[in-house]
């Protein structure tokens, strides 16, 4: 622990002190006056040097006096928790069937005291929180991005407030063990195009043309998935939605989950993406419909999305609307399953009128299609957790 002390007169005495239960504990001492007019002081508070406290809720008590003829002193106290052994973590013995893109559920139990926990793929990390309905134990929803190693093994992992770690691996079969081959497309850049984007995205750049397209394709694409990651903190601690999530009704996909893009100007490209969604047509300024039910958490433009809404499911589950002409709902709104929520459009970077159409979990963008499918949400959530009743 670090304490900052101020006096003007220098420093005459620092204790510091564990209250818990009744019974006090000293557990640092100042070793001898000081005359400086401020100071840092490091000090470790413990089981290892006060082996009679124990977990859980505790009072640091710290008593400053100061120097000069007249010493006067200072009372703090701060509510600290105990932590004297790191928490147990087990998790189920499934085999978690995966792909890249794909997500899925992992139930997991939790004993002793513990700050965070959930479930790391790589150097991502998926929220724990626990079973609807006061069931015991905890799950996450966790992905394995499209761009994650395969060798990568997510390991499920708690850790308490002094940051110590466990972990225990999960058992994830790949049905497929080659590199997924992603669908590889060529984006003719008109000259009609070009200038519409930048003229919309960057009105004011300068540079090249080809320049400022390339820094709104970059930039500002890692920007904006920046905005739409963090809104993984503005979610539900519960499940908003009880039925299959749907596609946009007579929609058919110009473009699919990972679509590596190739960005063709004049015979020579300039630039390549991935795509993280699905562009679904349907006829120009169709109305757009949310998935399922949630809440709205965004709706304003959003730079290469144009026009955007993002409805929050609950547990860090998110769908994304992009490029819509029209916006007609709110953040705080409510949205049911189907509902018309504004018009599909080219705002953004869209070569023509279609939504954008995506989703991500705990911030991560994930393949849509299985969220699609009834049996596939009924085999990999409702069969491990219980889903609201419609």
């Amino acid at each position: 622990m670090q304490v900052h002390v101020h006096s003007s007169h220098g420093l005459r005495e620092l204790v510091a002190t564990l209250s818990q239960n009744g019974a006090q504990y000293r557990v640092w001492t100042l070793a001898s006056p000081t005359h400086d007019d401020e100071g840092t002081f490091t000090f470790t508070a413990g089981a290892r040097s006060t082996p009679q406290v124990q977990d859980g809720r505790a009072t640091l008590i710290l008593d400053a006096k100061s120097g000069g003829a007249f010493p006067g002193s200072t009372h703090f106290e701060r509510e600290v928790d105990v932590v004297t052994k790191p928490p147990i973590v087990t998790a189920d013995s499934e085999q978690h069937y995966l792909y890249r893109g794909m997500a899925d559920v992992a139930t997991l139990n939790i004993t002793g005291g513990y700050a965070s926990a959930g479930i790391r793929v790589g150097n991502q990390t998926f929220r724990a929180w626990p079973m609807p309905a006061g069931k015991p134990g905890m799950f996450s929803l966790f992905a394995f991005a499209w761009n994650m190693p395969l060798e990568t093994v997510p390991v499920v992992y708690a850790a308490d407030a002094a940051s110590n770690e466990v972990t225990t691996p999960l058992t994830v079969i790949f049905p497929k063990k080659e590199q997924p081959v992603y669908t590889q497309h060529q984006i003719q850049v008109t000259e009609q195009f070009l200038q519409k984007v930048i003229s919309e995205l960057d009105p004011n750049g300068s540079g090249t043309p080809i320049d400022r397209f390339r820094k709104i394709n970059n930039q500002m694409r890692q920007a904006n998935n920046k905005t739409l990651s963090e809104l993984r903190l503005k979610t539900a601690d519960h499940f908003l939605w009880s039925q299959p999530f749907m596609r946009q009704e007579h929609s058919a996909a110009e473009a699919t989950f990972a679509d590596v893009r190739s960005y063709m100007y004049q015979g020579a490209k300039i630039d390549e993406q991935v795509h993280l969604g699905y562009d679904l047509a349907v006829t120009q300024h169709v109305g757009v419909q949310a998935s399922n039910d949630g809440i709205i958490v965004y709706a304003a433009p959003l730079g290469i999305y144009g026009n955007c809404i993002v409805v929050d499911h609950g547990y860090g589950l998110q769908s994304i609307y992009g490029h819509l002409s029209r916006i007609d709902v709110h953040v705080g709104d409510a949205v049911k399953r189907g509902q018309v929520m504004g018009l599909s459009g080219m705002t953004g970077m869209a070569g023509g009128d279609h939504i954008h159409f995506a989703m991500q979990l705990d911030g991560i963008q994930i393949d849509p299609k299985e969220w699609w499918d009834a049996h596939w949400i009924h085999d990999h959530v409702s069969r491990r957790i219980d889903l609201p009743t419609a």
